[in-house]
């Protein structure tokens, strides 16, 4: 019941920034997490990064740690992935999701966004 709607992808050139958006509506579950997965043209869907409704748990994937940050606005239903130091390696569909927190390191979630293209040129 829950959709999720991501913006703010696009062609950024390489050591740029970008900052991601995902909106949630209808039906949400504070009690779920908040999450950025990304794919790559032939390669499998990837954790980005990870955060609880509260701020308590945050977590990235080490490929992103020291780049990436993740935030929200709960006001909004809206959660937020600002991307620095970008590189090529990066370029991919970004995908927002929503499931329990133990589970959100996983591609089996709640319910997905439909992505949107990151593109870093070199």
């Amino acid at each position: 019941q829950v959709q999720l709607v991501e913006s703010g992808g696009g062609l950024v050139q390489a050591g740029g920034s970008l900052r991601l958006s995902c909106a949630a509506s209808g039906r949400t579950f504070r009690s779920y997490a908040m999450a950025w997965f990304r794919q790559a043209p032939g390669k499998e869907r990837e954790f980005v990064s990870a955060i609880t409704w509260s701020g308590a748990n945050i977590a990235y994937a080490d490929s992103v740690k020291g780049r990436f940050t993740i935030a929200r606005d709960n006001a909004k239903s809206t959660v937020y992935l600002q991307m620095n130091s970008l590189t090529p390696e990066d370029t991919a569909v970004y995908y927002c999701a929503t499931g329990p927190w133990a589970g959100i390191r996983t591609t089996w979630q709640a319910a997905w966004g439909q992505g949107t293209q990151v593109t870093v040129s070199s």
